[in-house]
């Protein structure tokens, strides 16, 4: 009789600090490893920080990262912030920055680097920040390929 992997989610709520994204990365290389997906790390390690980074970079108040399995080899990572904007180019072409500029790569990054990716956004407030109320959520998947 074959098993079937329960499926899992995570969230870390993170305050606006510096230091998030950061303790935002080390959370994931650690969940990941504990469900044997270690080798999904350094492709899930830079969406995360390309979405960490915005979240902190353009909003507020606090954001969210999200972990959640899509299957026996897929990962989703989102983060929620409360700013109802997606960023321009998400899920569509995203300009490319000049060679000049310091900024603007990561949603180039996300979309070379995913699987999938998209954004939802969320209408109301709960008024706490929690991940529930308004805001947006900006997620990408990725895989282990055949080599896992």
């Amino acid at each position: 009789m074959a098993t079937v992997s329960p499926s899992w989610a995570y969230t870390l709520q993170l305050p606006h600090d510096p230091r998030a994204p950061g303790i935002a990365r080390a959370t994931l290389r650690t969940v990941l490893a504990a469900h044997g997906l270690a080798g999904l790390a350094p492709t899930a390690e830079l969406l995360a920080s390309e979405l960490l980074t915005n979240a902190h970079l353009h909003t507020k108040g606090p954001y969210a990262l999200r972990l959640r399995a899509v299957g026996e080899d897929r990962l989703r990572v989102a983060v929620w912030d409360s700013d109802p904007r997606v960023p321009d180019g998400y899920g569509a072409v995203p300009a490319r920055a000049r060679e000049e500029d310091e900024r603007g790569r990561g949603l180039h990054l996300v979309r070379v680097c995913a699987d999938a990716w998209g954004a939802h956004v969320f209408e109301g407030s709960r008024g706490d920040g929690g991940v529930v109320g308004g805001g947006k959520l900006l997620w990408a998947e990725c895989q282990r390929g055949d080599s896992g």
